[in-house]
């Protein structure tokens, strides 16, 4: 129960003590938790009540689960008994992921090769469920490969970390529009983070008009979209951003992960937020029977980088030898740190601009081409003989041009 409290501060006291509260939930140490836990069951003030659920609500802990079980049942405010029933949901989905990947580290330590086999096609479910998504199996399985384009050699735009819908995102679609005018562009990708923080509510959002139609439907050609972290912040984000291939002219996201030919390349979308043993599987069987010249994979998550974010143990471990030796390039987003590494294993590493969200700090190494900080697009061509990417910031200006061979 509430206990009852003086009269309410002044509204300038509230907003500065709400301020102090967000600030400690940002920086919680665990003294900090146990204390904020505590003011959730007794604060008056329904917005710090919220912004404790909101914040701790993510953190997997028995007293944090207790004090979520307390809202969801007993708070005043329904939104927040709501909020904390999605905070319970998520956390337990994440526990039952949890021996989900119990079962497969047993199979894989005692070669089970029969239950190996059966954990692995279901492992992008369970996957799924421990990214606290409400996404049917239907949508998470990829269509056959399909071909974009009949045209022999192709133009495409590339744009990741863009869904800010500010002036940043609209100067960067500019860019693309510039140089989609200059020479115009088969088609274009996105490299996840499509509408941040935390993605779509349906495919009638609101959101999508201004985050989408009114900057990138006037280039008139499809975009084959991939998720990023972002996107996947509302249980129903990822569903949303799939069927909303329905609605829109450009929009295309025929699956979670997919494969499509263009002239001479084959192009596979992962979903690297919820990669899985399903999606290497597939990734695996896709190759064998790839015949294209070159053969590009793309994915929000980089898998080394010099940007802030890390290099991804996972995607080294699970995507890295399926690709090694058979793909020519792979795109990330991510960390807003423009870069082109050294092949590994014959594998181009880039990753793009931001396209909407500010660019971070450029640092480099003995593993890149190139490395710099800007805000713009990345542009694939290909052809017969040759592939080839450059980088073109939101003013228009070409900053680098790499051949992929």
């Amino acid at each position: 129960m509430l206990c009852q409290q003086p009269a309410a501060p002044p509204a300038a006291d509230a907003k500065t003590r709400l301020a102090e509260i967000q600030q400690r939930l940002r920086s919680a140490d665990e003294a900090t938790i146990s204390e904020l836990v505590a003011l959730a069951d007794k604060e008056e003030d329904v917005r710090i009540r919220r912004a404790i659920v909101d914040r701790l609500g993510r953190r997997n802990r028995p007293d944090v689960l207790a004090m979520l079980e307390r809202r969801a049942t007993t708070d005043v405010d329904a939104e927040i008994s709501l909020l904390a029933l999605e905070r319970l949901r998520q956390l337990k989905s994440e526990d039952l992921y949890k021996f989900f990947e119990m079962r497969l580290a047993r199979a894989k330590a005692l070669s089970e090769e029969q239950a190996l086999g059966r954990l692995k096609t279901e492992h992008q479910k369970w996957v799924t469920i421990g990214r606290g998504a409400t996404l049917p199996e239907f949508l998470q399985k990829p269509p056959a490969p399909f071909r974009a384009t009949e045209k022999t050699s192709i133009r495409v735009f590339g744009i990741g970390d863009f869904g800010e819908e500010g002036e940043r995102q609209t100067k960067t679609a500019q860019a693309a529009a510039l140089a989609h005018r200059e020479k115009p562009f088969d088609f274009g990708i996105t490299l996840g983070d499509n509408v941040v923080p935390v993605g779509v509510t349906g495919p009638g959002d609101p959101r999508w008009k201004r985050g989408w139609e009114e900057i990138y439907d006037p280039l008139r050609v499809p975009v084959y979209a991939s998720t990023g972290n972002h996107d996947w912040g509302l249980a129903d984000s990822p569903a949303a951003e799939i069927l909303y291939s329905q609605k829109s002219p450009a929009w295309r996201m025929p699956a979670l992960y997919y494969t499509y030919t263009a002239g001479p390349v084959q192009f596979f979308a992962l979903a690297t937020q919820a990669f899985s043993e399903s999606q290497a599987l597939w990734l695996d069987e896709e190759l064998k029977k790839s015949t294209a010249k070159w053969k590009v994979v793309y994915g929000h998550h980089p898998i080394y980088t010099y940007g802030p974010h890390g290099n991804s143990k996972e995607l080294e471990r699970m995507l890295l030898p399926v690709m090694r030796g058979r793909v020519n390039a792979y795109i990330a987003g991510h960390d807003h740190v423009t870069q082109h590494l050294k092949p590994v294993d014959g594998i181009h590493l880039l990753v793009t601009p931001s396209g909407g969200q500010g660019a971070r700090p450029a640092v480099t190494g003995d593993k890149a081409y190139w490395v710099d900080s800007f805000e713009g697009i990345l542009v694939l061509e290909a052809d017969d003989s040759r592939l080839g990417v450059k980088f073109v910031d939101s003013a228009g200006r070409q900053r680098y041009e790499a051949d992929l061979k």
